[in-house]
């Protein structure tokens, strides 16, 4: 079974977000756990000398390199092991440190990067902090004060991720969740996919109201109890539903189709990324593709 969603109230999560620098390799994806505990140290100082009340509480955080959308999945899957873990490791609760690795064969399974979203030029590390749900209540508040403008993290940090996990860092930097989600938001803005977010939000935080991708030229995406259903069009349905604003002679609506085709498969793979379950509905053309995306 996965984990249940972090335990409300006495987390606050976030993450170590790590800015490439162009062209970078990255030379390991995770630490070694003998050497996790160490580098960990290091972050929990960092976060300590931001918000001093940060070292009352456990920091627990894998040292593996992730997709920011690894870390933006329904129910937040990733913070979830951590907390899962932290709950069973022995010792007294505040102030611990704890850091998951790698074993010989690799990160515990479900904390195991995606092999298909590894390369991005942002690597991004998750972290909870844990405790009493007063002071996490407190400490996450000025986190969420004070880590967008004092976030940065310590040049001797910095300097030891490089070595660490063999890359070479621009900008590197402590965020809270919601630091991260509004990264990513103004991220897809940037890249012309801005309105997929409300969707991917929705699905984050379990919301059962449905979202809809409804702005043509754009395919029409609906989402709803988990799950994006895409409009599945040929070319005529197309070119008849109202997804041809453009128009144009034979060629250029050829050519406007297949944009359109990897449009939506770029959709697909975004939502994917992110953990939502994609399904495409055959909408032929006479039908209508709204009602048929309704439809259970």
């Amino acid at each position: 079974m996965p984990p249940s969603p972090p335990s409300e109230g006495l987390t606050t999560l976030g993450a170590i977000a790590i800015e490439c620098a162009p062209g970078t390799a990255v030379g390991r994806e995770a630490l070694p756990q003998a050497e996790a505990g160490e580098w960990a140290a290091a972050l929990a100082a960092d976060l300590a000398c931001i918000v001093p009340a940060s070292g009352d509480l456990d920091l627990v955080l894998a040292t593996v390199l992730y997709d920011p959308a690894e870390l933006l999945r329904p129910n937040f899957p990733l913070h979830a092991e951590l907390d899962a873990l932290a709950a069973r490791a022995p010792g007294l609760a505040g102030g611990r440190v704890l850091a998951f690795g790698a074993a010989s064969d690799g990160p515990p399974p479900r904390l195991r990067p995606d092999p298909g979203l590894r390369g991005g030029p942002l690597r991004v590390l998750p972290f909870l902090l844990r405790g009493p749900a007063a002071q996490v209540a407190t400490v996450g508040t000025e986190l969420e004060a004070r880590l967008l403008d004092a976030g940065m993290a310590g040049a001797g940090t910095a300097l030891a991720t490089q070595s660490a996990f063999g890359l070479r860092i621009e900008h590197m930097r402590y965020l809270t969740l919601h630091d991260l989600m509004a990264m990513m938001a103004m991220q897809y803005q940037h890249a012309g996919i801005g309105a997929l977010w409300p969707m991917i939000e929705s699905a984050l935080f379990g919301d059962t109201d449905e979202a809809w991708l409804d702005a043509p030229p754009e395919p029409l995406v609906r989402y709803v109890g988990g799950r994006a259903r895409v409009a599945l069009l040929d070319a005529d349905a197309w070119a008849l539903g109202g997804f041809a604003l453009e128009g144009g002679d034979a060629d250029r609506l050829e050519w406007l189709f297949e944009r359109f085709g990897a449009r939506q498969r770029q959709i697909a793979a975004v939502l994917g990324s992110h953990g939502i379950e994609v399904t495409f509905d055959h909408c032929p053309v006479g039908r209508d593709a709204r009602a048929i995306l309704r439809s259970d």
